[in-house]
């Protein structure tokens, strides 16, 4: 039998992992895998992904929100690790899955999944650059709105549910006032709103922010939306939730293989609803092809 490791995460979802866990071992146990490991503080997904693959794993489960699969899926590819991956819901809005044909809720049918095999899709990653430093991210790259929603969330820490990132945009909506940014070889824009490098469909746990991104085409969908103020934030936000606010006259997406951002100062930004700040002005953006080997069905959405 393929040696499967099931990596947990007690904390994804603010406790919704911790949930699950006794109902994933179960799963798992049923299909001959007992081996389950939790991470017990953040940053440790890289940790459990090296010491899973020192000890012979060649599918690892993971099971947590899109930060612990973003994770463990950048220290699979820093390493360039010829292992499975298997992505099972355990967290708040779980975004990544929205781009695979896979019952992540269901956690007898992808233990049988982890063991059995299924369609293996060569998944593509994209990595934030700045200067020698390097932060690999599965679904999404953000700068601007979605980090200021970020930082309400880590303050407020109290919330959940799979509304929680709406409701704190909600918050956020006419109060954010925006910042400068310049894309290489192009004029600065005075103000944007949000720029979102996205190599998935979904972010926020409801935002259709990319609707035409796909996982394997290589390209990362740039969607940049730009100086809107006031009232009229309103209406841009809920075409965002059904994912037509590409035709707005201030949003533009463009697919590229990587782009250069240049800011005012060292921008935040986030990356698979992780916080993180730059030492440097200036970013670049870019996608890594095919970098993981993911189970899923056999038909990509």
């Amino acid at each position: 039998m393929t040696n499967v490791v099931l990596i947990a995460n007690p904390a994804a979802g603010r406790g919704a992992g911790a949930r699950r866990i006794d109902v994933a071992r179960a799963a798992f146990a049923s299909v001959g895998v007992s081996d389950v490991r939790l991470t017990g503080s953040p940053g440790d997904e890289a940790r459990l992904v090296r010491a899973a693959l020192d000890d012979g794993a060649q599918t690892l489960a993971i099971l947590g929100g899109d930060g612990t699969w973003g994770k463990c899926a950048a220290a699979v590819a820093a390493l360039a690790a010829d292992v499975r991956l298997v992505f099972l819901k355990g967290g708040t809005g779980n975004d990544f899955a929205k781009n695979l044909p896979a019952p992540v809720s269901d956690l007898a049918a992808m233990a049988r999944l982890a063991v059995d095999g299924g369609a293996e899709w060569h998944v593509d990653m994209g990595v934030v650059e700045c200067g020698p430093e390097r932060d690999w991210f599965l679904n999404v790259a953000g700068f601007g709105f979605d980090v200021a929603v970020l930082e309400q969330l880590a303050a407020q820490g109290a919330l959940s549910g799979p509304l929680v990132y709406v409701a704190a945009a909600l918050r956020q909506l006419f109060g954010y006032r925006g910042f400068r940014v310049a894309v290489a070889g192009r004029d600065a824009v005075a103000r944007s709103l949000m720029l979102v490098a996205s190599n998935g469909l979904n972010f926020g746990g409801a935002f259709r922010i990319a609707p035409l991104a796909k996982v394997t085409d290589g390209l990362l969908d740039v969607v940049h939306v730009g100086d809107v103020r006031g009232l009229a934030r309103l209406p841009l936000f809920a075409s965002a939730l059904r994912g037509t606010h590409l035709k707005h006259p201030a949003v533009t997406s463009e697919r590229a293989a990587s782009f250069t951002l240049r800011f005012d100062h060292p921008p935040a930004y986030e990356i698979d609803g992780e916080l993180r700040r730059a030492r440097d002005n200036e970013v670049t953006v870019r996608c890594v092809p095919g970098v993981l080997r993911v189970l899923a069905g056999p038909t990509l959405p």
